[in-house]
């Protein structure tokens, strides 16, 4: 096998002796002795923590390498690597975005929650029938979600 030397351009900011990137024309570029291996466009969140988890994976640098060459956190390239080993590439790519979604107040939850208010129950005693805090009724009610009775 031959030696292949590491140039790299010289706007590269490099991440490790083998690993640096480059921006150029709004894409991010990953190059490995100088050669491309990844590429992103620079608003694609998900690549870029897809890329940066597989060159973790891939033994390529590590966590802390990454944190200090991008000025991010390292728990971040942690959580990005530990979700490429656990759930794979396509946790990545076609993940619902919840995000300011309410996770125990479903449709369901929901219903019971104004079937329980119409039936004269208080905010407090629906919270608790339901399994939610009295806070979050009361939020729903303020937000229209939910109708006091009376």
């Amino acid at each position: 096998m031959q030696l292949q030397l590491a140039i790299f351009p010289e706007h590269t900011k490099l991440i490790n002796s083998s690993i640096g990137f480059y921006t150029k024309d709004d894409f991010v570029y990953y190059l490995h002795n100088g050669s491309p291996i990844f590429c992103h466009s620079k608003e694609d969140r998900n690549s870029y923590r897809y890329i940066l988890a597989n060159l973790v994976v891939n033994n390529m640098c590590t966590c802390s390498e990454i944190s200090k060459a991008l000025g991010i956190q390292v728990k971040n390239v942690q959580r990005y690597t530990k979700d490429l080993r656990t759930k794979g590439m396509g946790y990545f790519f076609n993940r619902e975005d919840n995000r300011g979604q309410c996770h125990k107040f479903t449709s369901a939850v929901q219903s019971e929650a104004q079937r329980l208010l119409d039936n004269g129950y208080s905010q407090q005693m629906a919270a608790k029938k339901v399994g939610l805090s009295e806070a979050a009724i009361r939020y729903h009610v303020r937000d229209g979600k939910l109708k006091k009775n009376g």
